[in-house]
């Protein structure tokens, strides 16, 4: 006897046997038992999922009459009456299966609906079974319009298609439709190892997982590889096998691709891609698989009890998955799958799989984590150390704030009198910056003061020009309030409690007041500006001051030389040297101090006005986010 393949041999024969395919399997089982039947189905859905299937059960239950000949419509045929095995076997004669792919014409469809007008001749239903509905031409498809929306009553029409989009909404109409899901890899998994269970066939896990991901979704696919696979293993199924026949990538180098990534080696990802190249190996495949990879790793950041224990990938995804955070993890992602659909405008594959992974660590955020970190590291713990490191002094620093009874630092006046003398730099004989006794006092925060009601006219008219109540009276939304913000003087010590408190060293003071000078005397523009304005004074030697700037775009010899130039004009001769790193204190971050505040104050201003806070208790009144600025 001739060999059955394992997709026709294990055919389910009733609804009980059918997987994947719960909700469909529901329904038409419902309709069956309560004898609800419609007179045309029509079965979408990818290949491979059980269309045909659907529709040879379908027919058994309308037509079966059971074991002692008298049974009725059932939702479980037997399968041992002489309609159920007829129509297994292909022999049914009112059983009808058309292929529209190669009978699409207008005389096929009309030779099918000419037998439309005869009774069954065995059965109970003459059942069209149409395949490829979608191929048909337009002309065939209004041949059938009139008989399949008002057929004779012993006439059921099962329509089936791949492409549901190209069935023209006349004929969706006139059908209930049912829509057959790709099968999950777990569902198909758990199948195969059912089927080779009963063939008596060895087969390792691995092996059949990779096999359920080939399949995408069709079970007659996996079954087919099925065959395929125990052909290839001489009648067993293991794991390397089976990889070698599918062409798909070691899941080992798609782990140390992703570890790679997240370190930043750089060596190491063009070692593997090349161990790649040598080995054959897809680079679609890989792409593919690093995807997969990265999407189980978001899960198990998200969700990190989710994994498959008996998988025995999940305990190494769980580790990759602590090695980045998941913002990267989805950055990654989002890089691998477009990356495979550009594979085919790169000169070759290999050529698209390493601009991917050129992309992939070009686009890596960086200063989180050290390249050459060899094991996995908390990234939110870094981010926070990072943030202390920010924030925070160092203990030599608030020592020497507690001798020296240093002035917190506040935001430099916009415009500093002219006539303010240049504060001199000096290091004392103990190695200390000291500040000359004739330095200017620290110039300090604006503080925002709040401005007693306007009475009468004059504070209405302010009040509503800020506020938009609910009244016909209403201003326009887009109005601006501007607020008049009264400074105090430089000797004041009141400062905004709002505003993160520094404390630097004396040597930062006096080089902020030299960057107000150079903006003063409009001596730097551009880059330099940029450099000066955003940068911290952390060392002041013999003949040199070290700056440090915190975007490495702002490191430059020429941006050097102009600035050291500039400080000239203003009698100062030390060299400069830039270094990048965390910046805690600019001027700058000052000014920022400073316009917030200043906000911060014109808000509160308007907000504890009476008046306005009358139009918002009687009228409903409210302020236009956005509308009040201070000036």
């Amino acid at each position: 006897m001739s060999y059955l393949v394992l997709a026709r041999k294990y055919r389910p024969k009733s609804f009980t046997e059918m997987v994947g395919q719960e909700h469909v399997v529901q329904a038409l089982s419902n309709a069956l038992t309560q004898q609800r039947l419609h007179h045309a189905y029509l079965f979408t859905g990818t290949r491979g999922v059980g269309k045909t299937t659907v529709s040879r059960i379908l027919a058994k239950s309308l037509n079966c009459v059971g074991t002692d000949g008298q049974g009725g419509i059932t939702a479980e045929p037997c399968g041992v009456c002489e309609m159920c095995r007829a129509i297994d076997a292909g022999r049914f004669v009112d059983y009808t299966e058309l292929d529209a792919a190669s009978n699409r014409g207008v005389d096929e469809v009309q030779s099918l609906l000419e037998q439309a007008v005869y009774k069954p001749v065995q059965g109970r239903f003459k059942v069209f079974m149409i395949d490829e509905v979608h191929m048909l031409t337009n002309t065939a498809f209004n041949a059938m319009l009139k008989t399949l929306e008002e057929p004779p009553e012993y006439l059921k029409f099962v329509l089936a298609t791949t492409d549901p989009q190209k069935v023209p909404v006349t004929v969706l109409s006139r059908c209930l439709q049912f829509s057959l899901r790709p099968m999950a890899p777990e569902t198909v998994h758990a199948h195969l190892r059912k089927v080779l269970s009963e063939e008596n066939v060895q087969a390792e896990d691995g092996a059949l997982r990779l096999i359920s991901r080939g399949a995408r979704g069709s079970m007659r696919d996996a079954l087919s590889l099925t065959d395929q696979a125990i052909a290839f293993g001489a009648g067993s199924l293991n794991e390397a096998n089976v990889r070698q026949m599918l062409g798909a990538v070691d899941r080992s180098y798609v782990f140390r691709l992703i570890e790679a990534l997240a370190i930043g080696d750089g060596k190491a990802i063009f070692d593997i891609a090349n161990a790649l190249r040598d080995n054959g190996l897809s680079a679609a495949s890989t792409l593919e698989d690093m995807a997969s990879v990265l999407q189980r790793m978001a899960v198990c950041q998200q969700v990190p009890d989710s994994h498959d224990v008996q998988d025995s990938e999940a305990v190494e995804i769980a580790r990759l998955a602590g090695l980045m955070p998941a913002d990267e993890t989805q950055l990654l992602y989002s890089i691998a799958i477009h990356g495979r659909s550009e594979l085919g405008l790169a000169p070759d594959e290999y050529s698209g799989l390493t601009m991917s992974l050129l992309r992939l660590l070009a686009f890596k955020p960086k200063g989180f984590r050290p390249a050459n970190m060899a094991s996995g590291v908390a990234v939110e713990a870094e981010k926070k150390s990072l943030k202390t490191e920010e924030v925070s002094l160092p203990s030599t620093e608030q020592k020497r704030s507690e001798e020296t009874h240093s002035v917190r630092a506040e935001p430099v006046e916009a415009h500093a009198s002219p006539s303010t003398p240049s504060t001199e730099l000096r290091t004392g004989s103990s190695g200390r910056t000291e500040v000359p006794q004739n330095a200017p006092e620290p110039v300090s925060t604006p503080v925002l003061e709040q401005k007693q009601p306007i009475a009468g006219i004059e504070s209405a008219r302010a009040a509503t020009e800020t506020i938009a109540p609910v009244a016909p009276a209403a201003a326009q939304p887009s109005t601006l309030m501007a607020v008049p913000i009264r400074e105090q003087g430089a000797g004041s010590s009141r400062l905004d409690s709002r505003i993160a408190v520094v404390e630097p060293d004396a040597h930062h003071e006096a080089w902020v007041q030299l960057v107000q000078q150079l903006l003063d005397a409009q001596a730097v523009q551009g880059l330099v500006q940029q450099l000066a304005v955003q940068s911290q004074c952390v060392e002041k030697g013999a003949s040199h001051l070290t700056l440090r700037v915190g975007q490495p775009s702002l490191k430059s010899d020429g941006g050097r030389d102009e600035l050291q130039a500039a400080l000239q004009t203003l009698g100062r001769s030390e060299a400069l040297v830039i270094e990048v790193g965390p910046v805690q204190d600019s001027w700058a971050k000052r000014n920022t101090a400073k316009l917030e505040a200043r906000q911060r104050q014109a808000e509160d201003i308007i907000t504890q006005d009476p008046w306005v806070q009358s139009l918002m208790a009687d009228w409903g009144a409210k302020i236009v986010p956005g509308s009040i600025k201070a000036v």
